[in-house]
């Protein structure tokens, strides 16, 4: 079995994912070849990642937001990567040298709780966030101070990047916040075909593990052409 930083390796042969079991027990989610493609493709377009981006990851590289998101784009474009632990008390230091991060809601929350998140600078900085639902307090926060956010729908199953808006000013925020009805945003821009079927929402595409409409569990509401998340089924 190859390591898994050990990239030609997985680029050539495919991957096993770690899945949280959202369509079912938690289980590993082979993803082939061609699905990788698909999702450094769709990784690239939706971050505006180049050569030139510098990438910091503090996920764990067993999960699709750790390897797919980022890491192995950074590494297609011979792009500058960083692999650490996440420290909320050194991170803001370390990411100043970088251009993007993918971070957890549970990352953002321990940021926004140190001393030195007051008054940080995060201009130039790209952070997508996913793996829960991020709240408007933290998309809002974080563009404050001077980041691009990304919050971002996604699942092993489809693809680390699947739904999601783009937010680099607070009018923005104010007015999706408003679009929304302060409910739970998934996003607007979508890289897979997408459709509700009483309430409960499909995808399908190149970056899924199945040819198939993959069900996914969770329960949404698209209003104000903006898909919101509800529950889950």
């Amino acid at each position: 079995m190859c390591k898994i930083t050990d990239f030609d390796s997985i680029l050539k042969n495919g991957v096993k994912i770690a899945s949280s079991g959202t369509t079912g027990k938690p289980k590993e989610i082979f993803r082939t070849p061609e699905n990788l493609k698909a999702s450094i493709e769709v990784a690239i377009d939706a971050q505006k990642l180049t050569s030139k981006s510098r990438i910091l990851t503090v996920t764990r590289m067993t999960h699709a937001g750790g390897l797919l998101t980022q890491s192995l784009p950074a590494y297609t474009l011979g792009a500058e990567l960083s692999i650490k632990q996440f420290n909320p008390y050194t991170f803001l230091k370390d990411f100043k040298d970088y251009t993007h991060t993918f971070l957890t809601p549970a990352h953002m929350r321990a940021l926004m709780n140190t001393k030195g998140f007051k008054d940080c600078n995060l201009s130039g900085k790209w952070i997508l966030g996913g793996s829960d639902p991020v709240s408007w307090e933290m998309i809002e926060a974080f563009v404050y101070h001077g980041a691009t956010v990304q919050p971002n729908w996604g699942m092993s199953e489809v693809g680390p990047i699947a739904i999601n808006t783009v937010f680099d000013d607070l009018l923005k925020v104010y007015e999706y916040r408003y679009k929304a009805k302060n409910g739970i945003l998934l996003g607007d821009n979508t890289y897979c075909d997408t459709k509700v079927v009483d309430g409960e929402l499909y995808v399908k595409g190149p970056t899924c593990y199945i040819d198939d409409w993959l069900p996914t569990g969770d329960m949404v509401e698209l209003h104000n052409d903006l898909f919101l998340y509800k529950r889950r089924k």
